[in-house]
């Protein structure tokens, strides 16, 4: 008897071995991981719900959104998120529910004042699709993979373009526009709308001066997606100050000059990799930008985008502003 309730006791040991083992095999081996570009339906009466506004030039198809997730040793999945604002947010575990074949995570709340974020959804013929759920409302999303912008050639630079002009025909004014030119300067003299330029660039390098008073943010989106911090950081050298792309790299050092001074940018983007000279110092060095940032247009990072410039947090003036694109 006793020899009999051994080999049952080994039996049992040994499945459960190989369903821990199979387990971590299939998480180890996920098919979810990588990047994801996100596009989030929100319909009127949530934005209203949720108090949030969509951006006149915003993609109609939905708010934009970001996903990675990765492998922590041999089993867990954890990752980021970046959604319509803020920064990437790390996710502690992203749990698979076998009964359902559904992914999970939570994530708390960054700039609302709400219980914590929740996200189920489904990975099919290499496709996501779910909600989330925020403050009540239930959101759905889908993603594709983002693409990975690999440039086999280095780009052939065309002839720069003055985008200051003054009459701003090279932009798209909003509604609510509080950009002007003076004196050949433009100027955001106080919070307003964003500004966009009409025509969208796929590699490219950007010259810029500014300027804006003690305090004040501001930011210049490249493709419509990824953000260059403008802000006075005081000192500060971290993945959202001066010098940084918004929440995922951090300049080197800060190489700002004071408020109120007139600083430069020399930014050059090709494919994911972005190179930030300010004020004369390289603060990022060829980095690859992992995915969008808050606040970003759309979610399609393998189109070309325009050159945004933040008009909804502070003043901020530039006296020069030539892209170069590639051909």
């Amino acid at each position: 008897m006793n020899k009999l309730k051994s080999i049952y006791l080994t039996i049992i040991y040994l499945g459960f071995l190989a369903t821990a083992s199979q387990a971590q095999r299939v998480e180890s081996e996920s098919k979810l991981i990588g990047k994801w570009d996100l596009t989030i339906t929100i319909e009127k009466e949530q934005l209203e719900n949720l108090g949030i506004f969509r951006h006149g030039l915003m993609a109609s198809d939905g708010f934009p959104g970001w996903l990675e997730v990765k492998l922590s040793g041999f089993s867990t999945l954890v990752g980021y998120y970046v959604g319509y604002e803020g920064s990437a947010r790390p996710i502690a575990e992203v749990k698979y529910d076998v009964d359902k074949d559904k992914y999970h995570f939570t994530i708390p709340p960054q700039w609302m004042d709400i219980d914590d974020i929740y996200f189920e959804f489904s990975l099919k013929d290499d496709k996501l699709e779910g909600y989330k759920m925020l403050d009540g409302n239930k959101l759905k999303f889908t993603g594709v993979r983002a693409p990975s912008l690999t440039r086999t050639e280095p780009p052939v630079w065309g002839n720069p373009v003055n985008l200051l002009t003054e009459n701003m025909d090279r932009w798209i004014i909003p509604e609510n526009n509080k950009f002007k030119m003076v004196d050949g300067v433009l100027k955001n003299i106080e919070k307003g709308g964003n500004l966009i330029t009409n025509q969208k660039f796929n590699d490219f390098k950007l010259s810029i001066e500014f300027r804006y008073p003690e305090g004040s943010n501001s930011g210049i989106y490249l493709r419509g997606r990824h953000e260059l911090q403008i802000e006075d950081s005081k000192g500060r050298a971290d993945d959202v100050s001066i010098g940084g792309i918004y929440g995922f790299i951090a300049p080197s050092v800060n190489a700002a000059n004071p408020p109120g001074e007139w600083q430069s940018y020399e930014i050059t983007l090709v494919g994911r990799h972005v190179t930030v000279v300010l004020n004369g110092v390289e603060v990022i060095s060829n980095r690859p930008i992992p995915g969008i940032t808050g606040g970003s247009l759309d979610s399609k990072e393998g189109e070309p985008g325009p050159i945004m410039i933040q008009g909804d947090h502070g003043p901020v003036e530039f006296r020069k502003f030539v892209i170069t694109p590639a051909h």
